[in-house]
């Protein structure tokens, strides 16, 4: 059963490795993650969605072509519009790369640092990290009876005293089955849960 502060208890331990931060996203699926995270500085972050570096970035190709792990000075790896570059002029100047899981479920994290390379070990570590939170955050996961149940009657257009009237609950206990589920499904809202739930065929 996934749970929110486990997964956050992970997540966690990037910092511990991304000086000048890092991009996270989750299970992507027709381009768009479970979850995505970044704590890289504002002012790149703003930089590189203003310019859709997205699409041009030498580690978006390279994540989607192979699974595993690179530094961004790899020289195997074009970079023909100076991406790389431009990441220095705010603080990224070293950076590694992990993609991890099939190509219909890929995670990939980007990490940074400002004052040097990362080593090998670090590295190895930084992907094994990548792998948990990948797995910890699968949409695949089912959920339980009481959580399908709970989500259905809400999908259903039902209100919350309505639901737990058809369940045999207390309001409380529905709220709570609604609770679980969204932190399975890695959803700030019901309706997102419910989308999620529908988008991995567990409604």
């Amino acid at each position: 059963m996934f749970e929110q502060r486990a997964f956050d208890d992970e997540l966690k331990k990037l910092d511990a490795f991304a000086q000048a931060g890092y991009f996270l996203a989750l299970h992507i699926r027709f381009t768009s993650p479970v979850l995505m995270l970044q704590t890289y500085n504002t002012a790149w972050i703003d930089y590189y969605t203003e310019n859709g570096y997205v699409l041009r970035d030498p580690m978006t190709a390279w994540s989607f072509s192979t699974n595993g792990t690179t530094r961004w000075s790899n020289r195997r790896i074009p970079d023909p519009f100076g991406i790389f570059k431009k990441a220095r002029e705010f603080g990224l100047n070293f950076g590694a790369t992990i993609s991890h899981g099939p190509i219909k479920s890929r995670t990939v994290c980007s990490i940074a640092r400002s004052d040097r390379e990362f080593e090998d070990d670090e590295i190895v570590q930084i992907a094994a990290l990548v792998g948990i939170l990948h797995d910890m955050s699968d949409p695949r996961q089912r959920l339980t009876k009481a959580q399908t149940q709970a989500l259905k009657c809400i999908a259903n257009g039902m209100r919350h005293a309505a639901a737990a009237d058809f369940l045999g609950i207390s309001e409380s206990a529905l709220k709570l089955r609604l609770s679980s589920a969204r932190d399975r499904l890695l959803a700030r809202t019901t309706a997102e849960a419910i989308q999620r739930a529908k988008d991995n065929n567990l409604l």
